[in-house]
Parts: structure tokens; C-alpha cells; sequence
């Protein structure tokens, strides 16, 4: 495992930071609400003595502009005024609601809970009991930190799948050059062999043996064509799928071990698709070898072509020990491999020729101890 001290400690630098910030936020938020909180209850207190100067103000003296203002401004703050034999005597709840006695006890209890009722009495006689909840600015301001912690969660969100797709981006270029380079470094021996195996022709040798490798020269042409066209869009023709499955099919059936017994079947005679014939027999003998390393190099392959509608299926089925089904989709993951040795590149790389360059589909059938099948659905062109 890679370990890079100054990356590391960067980003404990960061997430320290960043916890501060919302630390010194989230407080911040906090002191201001319960300064705000008490300068309500200061303004309620203001109005419960202005109510009280009120009550004690003989009835036919004038009571001033002072009290009647202090009344008119409390509109942002809601109140239940309850007198000492328990009925309302001032109110600024809805009208409708006022008659509900269910809805007064509620908004009652619910005050008590937010703020402690100030009494209002004289020379020690109680004279009402003022009930009074947030107004609406200090229960939205209650809430701002849960608001602005989701605002910086999604926020975080975006930065991380951002730098995540950056980073998946830069590295499908630098997979992109190694196969292009690859490619060009196998094009100089490559040139050499064709020279080499033209020179064999002119000598006095089995003209069988410069047959099989201009075969395997061939091989290796094809080869390079696929690594050249990684990172790149390819160009699609109009090809019969059944003849280029059984061209993949029958290279590899005279490559592999005799252990493993080939089966080939179709229920069509052709099926024009549009593909790259490169890629897509890419694709084939990599279904094909990931189903004879899942046998350990001993028992049944089988391909079979079955048309469905506009679609043409090619059915790759192996005996081997099969796929837990919690695997279906993670086995297409780039790295994912139950092989000591191995990248875990070939099931991705199906991926990616079929559903990306062939808009098609790739997926596990079915998986059981018996055996795996795996169906690459292309779609067939209109001629057909």
C-alpha cells in the first residue's frame, strides 16, 4: 500500500479545519439565538408591566400613549394573556382558533415549554398569567444550523464526486496512453516478424509452419488494433454477428487445453449488427477465458446465438463454480477479480466495448454451483 505522510497530513489539516469552521458557526448561531431569545422575553416583560400599569390605572384616568404602543408593536411574538378565574383576556392567535379550548391548552403547553410565563400581579395579588412562544424569526433561526450543516454536506457532496470523477477521468487517459503506447511498441517487432516470416517462405520448410504464424502475426495485429483504440471512440460497421462469434469461438477452441470441451450453436444463420469486429471478439474471448479460469482449465464452454425481436443474445455458459449473487453487478467493477493474478480489467473492459462503444447490454444470467451464463445483447440492424 502506497503511504504519502504530506497527503495524509493534508488532509487532516482540512477536516480539522473544517470541523472549526462549523464548531465556530454552529456557536455563533447558538449565542445569537439565545440573545435574540432574551431580548424577546425583555419585550415581553416590558409589555406584561405596561398590561399591569393598566390594570392598577383608576378607570377613569388616561392611560397615555406609552401602554397602548407597547400593545400595537407586539405583533411578531405570539401570546395568550389568561386571567386569574382562567379566562383569555388578550390574544394575537388566530381568530378562528380562539374558541377552540383544545387549541388554547396545546398552544399553551407548547409556550410553557418555550419560555417560562411571566406573571403579571399587584401588591402580591396575582392578576393574569402571560403565556408566550418563538416568534417566527427566532424558530427559523432554531433551525439555521441543521439548514446550514446540510448546506455544507451537499456542498461537500458535489466537491467530493467532482474531484472522484476528476480523478477517474485522469486516469482512464493515462490507461488510455499506456495502451496506445503499448501499441506502438508492438508495432516495430511486429513489422520485423512479417519480414522474418516472409523470409521462412523462401526456404525449404513445411509451408505449414509459416501459415500458423502468419496466423499468430495476425493475432498480434489485432492485437494492436484494440489497444490503439482504448481512449478513443471506434467506428461502427455493419458486420454478421454469427460469423465474427464463431471466428473468436474457434480461434480460442484451437488455443485451449483439450480438457475443455467447445459447444457452439445458433438459431440464426446471420444477424447484421453494428460493431467493431476488434472489439467485440475482444469482448468474446474474454467472457470465454474468464469461463474457463472459473473451471480451472477443465470442463464445458458453450456459446449459443438466440434472437429476441430487435435484440440478437450471445449466451457464453462455463461449468465452473459460479457467482454469489450479491456479485452480479460488482464483477463489472474495474480491479474486482477472484484471481491470485490478475488486474480485474476483463469483465470491465466487456463493459465498457458493449454498453459503451456498442450500446448494448452485458449481465450474469444466471450463476449457480453448476455453472455461470453471461449474455451480451446487441442490437440487430434493420436490414435483418
Amino acid at each position: 500500500m502506497n503511504f504519502n505522510p504530506k497527503n495524509k497530513a493534508s488532509k487532516l489539516i482540512l477536516l480539522i479545519a473544517s470541523f472549526v469552521i462549523v464548531s465556530l458557526i454552529l456557536w455563533n448561531t447558538n449565542s445569537f439565538f439565545k440573545k435574540f431569545k432574551e431580548e424577546e422575553r425583555h419585550k415581553m416583560e416590558i409589555w406584561a408591566t405596561a398590561h399591569s400599569e393598566l390594570l392598577q390605572a383608576p378607570l377613569d384616568a388616561d392611560p397615555g400613549n406609552l401602554p397602548i404602543k407597547i400593545f400595537q408593536n407586539n405583533t411578531s411574538t405570539p401570546m395568550i394573556l389568561v386571567d386569574k378565574d382562567g379566562s383569555i383576556k388578550i390574544h394575537n392567535i388566530p381568530e378562528e382558533k380562539a374558541s377552540d379550548a383544545a387549541y388554547i391548552q396545546k398552544t399553551i403547553s407548547r409556550f410553557k415549554k418555550e419560555n417560562q410565563p411571566i406573571v403579571i400581579d399587584y401588591l402580591g395579588e396575582e392578576l393574569a398569567t402571560l403565556y408566550y412562544g418563538n416568534s417566527e424569526v427566532l424558530t427559523k433561526l432554531k433551525y439555521y444550523p441543521l439548514a446550514l450543516m446540510l448546506i455544507i454536506l451537499l456542498f461537500g457532496t458535489v466537491i467530493y464526486f467532482f474531484f472522484k470523477t476528476n480523478k477517474a477521468s485522469e486516469q482512464n487517459k493515462l490507461w488510455a496512453g499506456m495502451a496506445k503506447e503499448t501499441a506502438h511498441q508492438i508495432g516495430t517487432p511486429l513489422s520485423s516478424l512479417l519480414g522474418w516470416n516472409e523470409l521462412l517462405k523462401t526456404e525449404s520448410i513445411n509451408p505449414e509452419i509459416t501459415k500458423e504464424i502468419e496466423k499468430d502475426i495476425s493475432r498480434l495485429e489485432t492485437i494492436t488494433e484494440r489497444f490503439s483504440k482504448i481512449g478513443s471512440l471506434p467506428k461502427l460497421e455493419a458486420h454478421d454477428i454469427v460469423e465474427e462469434t464463431k471466428n473468436a469461438f474457434d480461434y480460442l477452441k484451437l488455443r485451449s487445453s483439450k480438457l475443455v470441451h467447445f459447444g457452439f450453436k445458433t438459431q440464426v444463420d446471420h444477424a447484421t449488427v453494428l460493431m467493431n469486429p476488434s472489439l467485440y471478439q475482444w469482448t468474446i474471448e474474454n467472457l470465454v477465458k474468464n469461463g474457463i479460469d472459473a473451471m480451472r482449465g477443465k470442463g464445458d464452454i458453450a456459446i449459443e446465438i438466440v434472437r429476441d425481436h430487435n435484440y440478437v443474445n450471445i449466451l457464453v455458459s462455463d461449468s465452473g463454480h459460479g457467482i454469489p449473487k450479491s456479485s452480479y453487478q460488482t464483477i463489472f467493477n474495474p480491479g474486482v477479480t477472484s484471481k491470485k493474478r490478475g488486474w480485474g480489467l476483463g469483465l470491465s473492459l466487456v463493459k465498457r466495448i458493449v454498453e459503451e462503444y456498442h450500446k448494448g447490454k452485458v449481465k450474469v444470467l444466471s450463476s449457480s454451483k453448476q455453472g455461470t451464463i453471461m449474455q451480451v445483447s446487441l442490437s440487430v440492424n434493420g436490414r435483418d
